[in-house]
């Protein structure tokens, strides 16, 4: 790869050759070819499959990988294995942006969750200690069957002890951030030292040699709690969190629903309340999905961005690692402290540090520009539609000062089903094969059909990350500032179709994973960061008088445009809670940490909330 620039300021490592592909016919969703199994059927078929080849070759070929053979243009890009472009410019360069500041507006709502500020102001008043703040989370979690579902594992006597340590600080008065003290913690895909690491699954990938990964061991020098390790889909192979084996989190908003995944237990426990920040792992919308579906905020970063060493990726080409949050300010808080650069990692030292932004009147800043694939967009159902509509007329009114412009990508269908090819594929090449029998049906399935990737097919699917990566490259050169919007997902979440029986022995059905991910994947596959945000409820199906299930709405951005996609989220929250008039609310099944953390609630004469309220 080559040094490449892009305007008088932004330079780039890695930047893809701007090219515009050869024009293909508008989006149609595809149809839903695959087979729905589940329980007993599922068992056996998952079985086999890890048995008979025939099996697993036949699903490889009905679900459409075989069709990247037919894309004439693919002779004219050569294959691209790593998405990483990273943006050499110094911060206050790269972040001059309109309406971005060094201090996050308040929040406009103190009817949301309790942020971080929440705690750390209780901290500094006095009127509370980390110690005991931790103290009744753990109580809470211990006590809840929902809550104890979402963490895989807790370490009281080391969670206590950063508690107190933390609590030390406060009393010197010389908390080490605005993150000291701020209860958090992360997807059971990253190492923490001390504690086991299965990635959701009846598997050890614990490291021997200990160690906590480096974006993690940032918050917590930081001074953040980390309470402990959270559930998540087995090996992160799906979009629910159905986890059999570990349990299933309930979406707190509906009980009915799924909390989308592979990162649900961090959206879980976000959307209940129990803690403001939780980590996520993103290889196909694993952050963005459940954000989405639990009406939270969530941030993919630039492939390549957040340094994850000394953990190992079973998905290094797709994936990346990044925050879940109640609001934009804890989102913004959590990323800048994550993405820190590593020094020894190859790609994160090359990274600028992703500082606030610092205004400058000698700078110009650039157009906010929206694209919008319209035949892509429009194939969402009609409900999301309409809140993502709805948003957009706000992202264009003169508060917001956003323009929509109308562009085209290529390949989309396709495109999805490359990431799918190169995401399978990498995940049982690091599994042994055939996939171990303690799996989940479903995924012995999904592995064995991954395995079943000829290596020209594969070459094919990067030939077509290279053709993706070129278009979206002219769309930047041809629009700077331009952020690519869709709804985050087409559907209103995901209802459990089986009841109990779907959460105790599993379920596949891949129609529902791809339509989940349609707009998600690209982001991946391309190493681009994107960011979703909640935008409205819609009823739940079943229609009027149902429980109700949040929307989001998803912006993708330039490489290393991080800054970017926070503007465009702040934005959107000020819309989302402005004048009172909350278009999402908290979950149903969303606890007040005053309650379990013994305080009463003081009111001021307004009647406002006077201490664990909004900051």
């Amino acid at each position: 790869m080559s040094l490449s620039r892009k305007g008088p300021q932004v330079q780039f490592y890695g930047y893809p050759e701007p090219r515009e592909a050869p024009e293909t016919p508008p989006y149609t969703a595809p149809p839903a070819n695959n087979p729905v199994v589940r329980g007993l059927p599922l068992a056996i078929i998952g079985s086999l499959s890890t048995k008979i080849n025939l099996i697993s070759s036949f699903l490889w070929t009905n679900t459409g990988f075989d069709s990247l053979r037919q894309i004439k243009d693919l002779v004219n890009y050569e294959p691209r294995y790593d998405p990483t472009v990273i943006r050499f410019s110094k911060a206050a360069e790269e972040n001059q942006r309109n309406g971005s500041s060094a201090n996050p507006n308040p929040r406009p709502s103190s009817s949301q969750h309790h942020s971080a500020a929440s705690y750390t102001t209780l901290y500094t008043s006095q009127k509370s200690t980390p110690t005991k703040v931790i103290e009744g989370l753990l109580s809470r979690i211990s006590a809840s069957r929902p809550h104890s579902i979402a963490f895989l594992q807790i370490i009281p006597e080391k969670v206590l002890a950063a508690a107190e340590a933390s609590t030390a600080r406060y009393a010197a008065r010389k908390p080490l951030s605005p993150l000291d003290g701020v209860p958090v913690a992360i997807k059971d895909e990253l190492d923490l030292d001390g504690y086991e690491k299965s990635l959701g699954s009846p598997l050890d990938f614990t490291r021997k040699d200990g160690g906590t990964s480096w974006c993690i061991q940032k918050w917590e020098d930081a001074g953040a709690i980390v309470v402990g390790k959270l559930n998540m889909h087995e090996l992160g192979l799906d979009t629910t969190n159905n986890n059999p084996h570990r349990g299933t989190p309930l979406n707190p908003h509906n009980p009915q629903y799924y909390t989308g995944g592979s990162s649900g237990g961090s959206a879980y426990a976000v959307a209940s309340g129990l803690i403001p920040i939780a980590h996520g792992a993103d290889g196909g919308g694993s952050i963005r999905i459940p954000a989405s579906y639990c009406g939270l905020y969530g941030l993919k970063p630039s492939h390549g961005r957040i340094s994850i060493s000394p953990t190992l990726s079973l998905a290094s080409s797709n994936g990346a690692h990044g925050p879940i949050a109640s609001n934009m300010q804890d989102l913004e808080l959590a990323y800048r402290i994550f993405a820190t650069p590593n020094p020894q990692n190859t790609s994160s030292a090359l990274f600028a540090a992703a500082a606030p932004s610092c205004p400058s009147t000698s700078v110009p800043t650039r157009k906010k520009i929206l694209g919008i694939c319209k035949s892509w967009f429009d194939s969402a159902d009609p409900c999301v539609l309409s809140a993502c509509e709805a948003a957009i007329a706000h992202y264009t009114s003169p508060s917001c000062g956003y323009e929509t412009i109308p562009i085209a990508l290529p390949h989309l269908h396709a495109g999805q089903l490359a990431h799918a090819m190169t995401i399978l594929s990498e995940i049982s090449g690091g599994l042994p094969s055939p996939p171990p029998a303690t799996l989940t049906a479903s995924n012995k399935l999904l592995l064995s059909v991954g395995a079943r990737t000829p290596a020209n097919d594969l070459l094919l699917a990067q030939k077509l990350r290279s053709l993706l990566m070129s278009h979206l490259a002219h769309l930047f050169r041809q629009s700077p500032g331009l952020l690519i919007v869709t709804p985050t997902t087409p559907n209103a979440g995901w209802r459990i179709g089986g009841g109990e029986a779907d959460l105790r022995y599993g379920v596949s059905d891949a129609n529902m994973s791809v339509r989940s991910m349609r707009f998600a994947w690209l982001a991946n596959f391309t190493g681009c960061p994107a960011i979703t945000v909640p935008v409205g409820m819609v009823d739940g199906e079943g229609g009027e008088g149902k429980e109700k299930v949040p929307v989001g709405l998803m912006a993708m951005g330039e490489w290393g445009d991080e800054e970017g996609l926070l503007e465009w989220g702040r934005c959107g929250e000020e819309w989302a809670w402005k004048e009172g008039e909350e278009k999402l609310g908290r979950a149903k099944g969303w606890e007040d940490a005053k309650k379990w953390m013994g305080l009463e609630e003081e009111t001021s004469p307004s009647g406002e909330e006077s201490q664990m309220q909004g900051i």
